[in-house]
């Protein structure tokens, strides 16, 4: 029993997916090599969305593999970790990304907003996960570091091209007066 008890680790989160009402990837970022190719990624997604989507429960042993899901409208979102790692970890990250999308589409977590703001998802599962290391779980300190509109963050922490863009908008305003 000794030998079966394995080092503590930072890496907890393995994957994290959002699938359609047809099981089809809307997101997929996966932080090791356990599914090294998009062939076997996407039969992994397809595998567990055949078990999960019909269940009202919000956790599953699948492939040797922890996975913690919820859905909402056409939407499934999965953390998935390894079978040893704390399913209250886990689902930290897995709310922490749904409150964060919720607050940033004001509540309306379906397809069509999601498509239309990938780029806030993206930022807001970096912000949450870098490298498969949880790195924040709270939703307020996400959505706040994310910060969709360039006009909300000050200038010492745009990035260029929000820098840039601000200035186009200043020229063309100051041009049409």
């Amino acid at each position: 029993m000794d030998a079966l008890i394995l080092e503590p680790s930072l890496y907890t989160v393995k994957a994290v997916l959002i699938l359609d009402n047809d099981g089809e990837r809307l997101y997929a970022k996966y932080y090791d090599d356990t599914y090294p190719t998009v062939k076997e990624q996407k039969a992994f997604e397809k595998n567990i969305f055949n078990k999960t989507h019909r269940t009202d429960s919000e956790i599953a042993l699948l492939e040797g593999l922890t996975v913690v899901y919820k859905s909402n409208i056409d939407l499934y979102f999965y953390v998935i970790g390894s079978s040893h790692e704390n399913e209250l970890m886990l689902m930290s990250v897995l709310n922490c990304l749904f409150d964060s999308l919720s607050q940033m589409l004001r509540k309306n977590v379906e397809k069509r907003a999601l498509l239309e703001n990938m780029e806030g998802l993206f930022l807001a599962v970096d912000e949450i996960v870098d490298g498969g290391v949880i790195l924040e779980s709270d939703p307020q300190q996400v959505v706040h570091r994310v910060a969709l509109r360039g006009d909300d963050v000050p200038l010492t922490e745009q990035t260029v091209t929000q820098v840039l863009q601000s200035a186009k908008e200043q020229i063309k305003w100051s041009l049409l007066r």
